[in-house]
C-alpha cells in the first residue's frame, strides 16, 4: 500500500506543471537541471519518497524551482516546495534518521565545496554536542540501513572509500588543513561521487560498511576544519558522522568521534563540557580494545585539567598509561594506530603544565617528541607546547631554544592549532622582548605561515 502524500504544496506543483502521473519524467528533467552537480540519478522513486516527507538537499530544491519555472513559465521560489526552512543545516543537530543523515550529510558538503560555509564561524554549541552525545549513546540502533537506488554499491566500492581518507588523514598529519583548498576538493568529492552511494542500491551488511567508510571521511572532514579554526563546520560534520556510525553499529568509532568533539572543546575553553563529552565517549565504548580506551583516557585528561580538577586528570592519565602498555596485546582498529606513546606523552605534558606542574610536565618532553616522521603537525604542536612550559616555568633561555625549534618545524605547515601554540609562547615571551634573544625568537615566530 502506497504511503499517504505529505507534501501537499509539492504535489500541487507537480499537478499544475503536469508531472502528477509523470515523475520519472521530473526526474529526468531535474538530472539535467542539475548537471552541472555531477552524476544525479533521480528516478520516480525519488519523488515519490519526496511527496512523503524526504527532504532533499538545497542544491536540489533550487534544481526543482529551476524545473518547474521552466514547465510553469513563472518563478517558482523554493520556498513554495513545501519542504520547510533548512533550519537543522550548519546547526550541528543529530539527524533522527539515516535519511536524515545523509540529505544532511549532503547538504553540508555542497555548502564546503562551494565555499558557502561562514568564513568566520567559530560557533561552537557545547548543548548541541551533548545532545548528540546522549543521543549517540541512547537511541535505539538501527534495524535496516539498505537501500534500492540506481547506483549499485558493491564491497570493492567501498573499500576504496577507507583508501581515499587513508590519502587525507596523511595529507592532514603531514601538512595541516589550514587551507581550505584540500578541504573544498574533499567535500567536493563527497558530494558529487559519496552522496549518489548512499542513495543508491546496497545490501545491509554492505550498506554498515558504506555508512562505517562514510563516518570515516565526514569525522576525517570534520577534523580538518577543527585544526583550521572553521569550528561551526567542524561540528556539523562530525555530528553527521556520529549519527553514520550510529547507522553503522560502530561504537567505538563513534566514541573516537565524541572524543574529537571533547578535544574541539578543550580547545575552545569548554572544558566542563569536554569531560562530559570524553566520559560519554568512554562509556559508549564500554569494554573497548586498549588502545581506544587509552586514547578516550588522555582525552578525559586533558579536560579535567583544563578545569583544574588536579586528581580527575592524574586518574584519567594513569588510565590512560595503563591501557597503552595492554595496547600490544590486542591490537585496536586501523584509526586509532595513530595514538602512540607520544601522544600520551604530549597529552601528560599538557596536562601537568595547565596544573601548574611544571618540572612534571618536562619529564615528558623526550617521550612527546619522539613521533613518526609523518607526524609533522603533532611534533610542532608538542615542540611549541615544551616551549610554551618552559617560558611559564621562567626558564626564558629554554622556551626560546625551544621557539627557535619550533619555527623549524612548523615551516609549510598550515594549521589555526599551531598558530594557537605560537600566539600562547609570544604572549608569555613578550613581556620580555626586550631582551636580544627573546625579541630574535618573537621575530623568527612572527614569519611562520597562517591558516588561510
Amino acid at each position: 500500500m502506497a504511503r499517504p502524500v505529505t507534501n501537499a504544496a509539492f504535489e500541487g506543483l507537480l499537478l499544475a506543471a503536469g508531472y502528477a502521473n509523470a515523475h520519472a519524467a521530473f526526474a529526468r528533467q531535474l538530472n539535467h537541471a542539475g548537471r552541472d552537480q555531477g552524476t544525479w540519478r533521480y528516478d520516480a522513486a525519488s519523488v515519490y519518497w519526496w511527496l512523503r516527507g524526504r527532504r532533499p538537499g538545497e542544491h536540489v530544491q533550487a534544481a526543482m524551482a529551476e524545473t518547474l519555472t521552466r514547465k510553469l513559465d513563472r518563478s517558482v521560489a523554493v520556498t513554495e516546495l513545501g519542504f520547510g526552512a533548512l533550519d537543522s543545516v550548519g546547526a550541528s543537530v543529530y539527524p533522527a534518521s539515516v535519511d536524515g543523515a545523509i540529505d544532511t550529510a549532503e547538504q553540508i558538503w555542497t555548502r564546503l565545496a562551494k565555499h558557502l560555509h561562514p568564513q568566520v564561524s567559530g560557533a561552537f554549541d557545547s548543548g548541541k554536542a551533548l545532545n548528540a552525545a546522549l543521543s549517540w549513546r541512547y537511541d535505539l540502533p538501527d534495524e535496516a540501513v539498505s537501500r534500492n537506488g540506481r547506483q549499485q554499491v558493491t564491497p570493492t566500492d567501498v573499500q576504496s572509500l577507507y583508501a581515499l581518507a587513508d590519502h587525507f588523514t596523511d595529507l592532514d598529519r603531514r601538512h595541516g588543513s589550514g587551507s581550505p583548498h584540500t578541504r573544498a576538493v574533499m567535500a567536493d568529492f563527497l558530494a558529487r561521487q559519496v552522496a549518489p552511494m548512499l542513495h543508491g542500491t546496497y545490501t545491509e551488511a554492505v550498506g554498515r560498511d558504506l555508512m562505517r567508510a562514510v563516518a570515516t571521511l565526514c569525522g576525517q572532514l570534520a577534523f580538518m576544519s577543527y585544526d583550521a579554526g572553521d569550528h561551526a563546520t567542524a561540528q556539523q560534520h562530525v555530528t553527521v558522522a556520529l549519527r553514520l556510525a550510529k547507522a553503522a553499529g560502530d561504537r567505538l568509532y563513534g566514541a573516537h568521534l565524541l572524543a574529537n568533539l571533547a578535544t574541539q572543546a578543550v580547545h575552545l575553553g569548554h572544558s566542563r563540557d569536554a569531560a562530559r563529552l570524553a566520559e560519554a565517549a568512554i562509556d559508549g565504548a564500554r569494554r573497548a580494545p586498549a588502545a581506544v580506551l587509552a586514547r578516550l583516557h588522555a582525552t578525559a585528561a586533558t579536560a579535567y585539567a583544563q578545569s583544574g580538577e588536579r586528581r580527575g586528570s592524574q586518574l584519567a592519565l594513569a588510565r590512560a598509561e595503563r591501557a597503552l602498555d595492554r595496547a600490544g596485546a590486542v591490537p585496536g582498529p586501523g584509526w586509532v594506530t595513530y595514538f602512540s606513546r607520544a601522544h600520551l606523552a604530549g597529552a601528560a605534558l599538557r596536562c601537568l603544565g595547565d596544573l601548574q606542574l611544571y618540572s612534571q610536565a618536562l619529564d615528558h618532553v623526550p617521550d612527546a617528541l619522539a613521533l613518526a616522521s609523518e607526524n609533522t603537525r603533532t611534533r610542532a604542536l608538542h615542540t611549541a607546547l615544551v616551549a610554551v612550559t618552559h617560558a611559564r616555568a621562567g626558564d626564558t633561555d629554554a622556551a626560546c631554544n625551544w621557539g627557535r625549534t619550533l619555527a623549524q618545524h612548523a615551516s609549510g605547515i598550515q594549521s589555526a592549532r599551531v598558530q594557537q601554540r605560537v600566539r600562547e609562547l609570544v604572549t608569555t615571551l613578550s613581556p620580555q622582548q626586550t631582551s636580544h634573544e627573546v625579541n630574535e625568537v618573537l621575530r623568527s615566530l612572527a614569519t611562520m605561515p597562517r591558516a588561510a
